[in-house]
């Protein structure tokens, strides 16, 4: 394959379009991240950290964690935050880390109704 090819295979890539999504935007789309083990989206247990996106290169970061990190989902949660934000209007790329502190703890990270659905009273 040649140079040109490449060359012209990027610049015909769809390009994002539309207002960027905020944080808040982001959070609400990532509801629908199901953790399957629980039952209950990955936000309200408080298994999104941050969420950085930027207007400027239209990128968005997630840093997360997970239940445990021998999750055996992990993979299929890490993949399904990155394609529910890549295909937000506005959002051209994402990038998503697991991180692992501070140690994911649904006493302190889940919502209350999450701690109600856990039975942490």
């Amino acid at each position: 394959m040649s140079d040109e090819t490449v060359t012209q295979t990027e610049s015909e890539a769809p390009k994002a379009t539309g207002e960027m999504p905020d944080e808040e935007a982001i959070r609400e789309a990532l509801k629908d991240v199901i953790d399957p083990e629980i039952g209950m989206n990955i936000v309200d247990l408080g298994l999104i950290y941050d969420v950085e996106p930027d207007p400027a290169t239209r990128q968005v970061n997630v840093n997360m964690t997970l239940t445990s990190p021998g999750c055996p989902v992990g993979p299929e949660l890490k993949s399904a935050v990155w394609l529910t934000v890549k295909r937000m209007d506005g959002v051209e790329d994402c990038e998503v880390n697991l991180v692992w502190k501070p140690r994911w703890d649904p006493s302190v990270h889940a919502s209350e109704e999450a701690q109600m659905f856990l039975g942490i009273w």
